[in-house]
């Protein structure tokens, strides 16, 4: 219920300098001192206003407790404001090691301790410790391994340059933010905490792969492609070859978590959990569109053109108020069509000016990405289909679609000689002999 509240503060801290910091070719230790300086601030404004609203949010669900865990919760805002910049630095140096490293850490970690407090009957405070736990282990690390140490600077001249190209940003993400959380504001509202909690376990699920496919994507095609940034030619054909390898990936897991849906969700997490399957059915036809939209927004910002990335979330942001409108009136199920419905329609608003700056239309797009989408949509299908006649426990169900998923995307790459599946091997088989795996 706090998600929303939460995610939009944090919108505030970032202010779209993450960005300009590694889209800036020269950055020096000025600008990075001065956005943690603001960051910092801000992050301390957002956590003073979260603490004093918190009874009017707890009000607003008629949830007593609430009120306690946003004031508590919201710390979260200072802590990742301290870590913002760490952060950003080490993905100017494309160095996603290190964060895969500091992350991992931080997330069994703060997982050990949130399973201990819940079996220790904590409730949701168990939830409270793993979520605060896991930002104060990846901000500590950040500072101990990345080794970048602020200086006391705030230059009015590097701020002012850094915030002319994310302020916009700063704009479309709250936009976006608020776009992708206030269904949970709605949810929590309109219908019931039970049916929010269906909803945020199927999302939750959902975004497991999307949200990590989308994060990594985004971390790493910005500063490579920002690199390019002059030269279109070789712009166009980084980019055409990170949209067919990414799509395939986001097509094999989104279709086919969509097929062993049911299994999963019963054996992971229980019967009682059994309506949240058709939502995290109808949500993976939702997060398999996610890179597509984040590569090409991230070429305006490569660009620099910050005012068209504005226009196109204003333009989309107005747009899909029918959808919510539609959802209140017709229920979660009929909301997720509509949600799924203008994700598609958004893929040619963000690739009309990727068409303009680099001669790569949508059209040519979906070409390309269409042996992909055929090779996921049937191993789905198929995958799908053996579920419903295996007279088998749940576990063993998803076992088994699992493998024969796998099987069959493997097999129709090999037959079809898929390229951006041979980049991918390449890729992957170059890692496990470089960490002797």
């Amino acid at each position: 219920m706090i998600t929303f509240f939460i995610a939009v503060s944090q919108s505030f801290i970032d202010s779209g300098f993450s960005q300009a910091l590694i889209r800036k070719q020269d950055c020096s230790d000025t600008d990075l001192s001065t956005v943690f300086i603001f960051n910092f601030i801000v992050g301390c404004l957002f956590f003073a206003i979260l603490f004093l609203s918190a009874p009017a949010i707890s009000n607003f669900y008629n949830e007593p407790q609430l009120t306690m865990l946003v004031r508590v919760l919201s710390v979260v805002l200072v802590i990742d404001a301290l870590s913002m910049v760490q952060r950003t630095i080490l993905t100017r140096r494309i160095d996603f090691k290190l964060q895969t490293k500091i992350s991992v850490i931080a997330t069994v970690s703060s997982g050990v301790i949130g399973i201990t407090m819940a079996f220790k009957g904590f409730g949701v405070w168990s939830l409270v410790a793993k979520t605060i736990s896991q930002r104060v282990i990846n901000s500590f690390l950040l500072w101990i391994w990345n080794k970048w140490i602020p200086k006391l600077i705030f230059s009015i001249d590097s701020f002012k340059n850094l915030f002319s190209f994310g302020s916009r940003l700063l704009v479309s993400g709250l936009m976006e933010t608020a776009y992708q959380n206030v269904y949970y504001l709605i949810i929590g509202k309109i219908f019931s905490a039970k049916e929010l909690g269906y909803y945020t376990r199927a999302d939750q699920f959902q975004k497991l792969p999307s949200s990590n496919i989308n994060g990594i994507i985004t971390r790493v095609s910005y500063p490579v492609l920002s690199k390019l940034q002059d030269d279109d030619a070789q712009l166009k054909a980084a980019f055409r070859k990170l949209i067919k390898s990414s799509m395939l990936i986001s097509f094999v897991l989104m279709f086919g978590l969509a097929a062993v849906a049911k299994p999963l969700v019963l054996t992971l997490i229980g019967e009682k959990w059994r309506n949240s399957i058709i939502y995290l059915q109808l949500l993976c036809f939702v997060g398999v569109q996610y890179p597509i939209h984040a590569l090409n927004l991230n070429l305006l910002q490569i660009k620099g053109r910050s005012d068209l990335f504005l226009r196109l979330e204003i333009i989309k942001k107005v747009l899909v108020i029918p959808v919510i409108l539609f959802g209140i009136f017709y229920g979660i199920n009929a909301m997720i069509v509509g949600m799924a419905i203008f994700s598609a329609f958004a893929i040619f608003l963000n690739g009309y000016w990727t068409k303009r700056f680099i001669n790569y239309s949508v059209i040519t797009q979906i070409k390309d990405i269409f042996p992909s989408f055929l090779i996921a949509l049937i191993s789905a299908l198929i995958v799908s289909f053996a579920g419903y006649f295996l007279p088998l426990k749940s576990m063993y169900i998803l076992i088994i679609q699992l493998i024969l998923g796998a099987s069959i995307v493997i097999a129709l790459c090999e037959l079809l000689n898929i390229n951006e599946y041979r980049e991918i091997k390449v890729i992957a088989k170059s890692y496990l002999l470089a960490n002797n795996v």
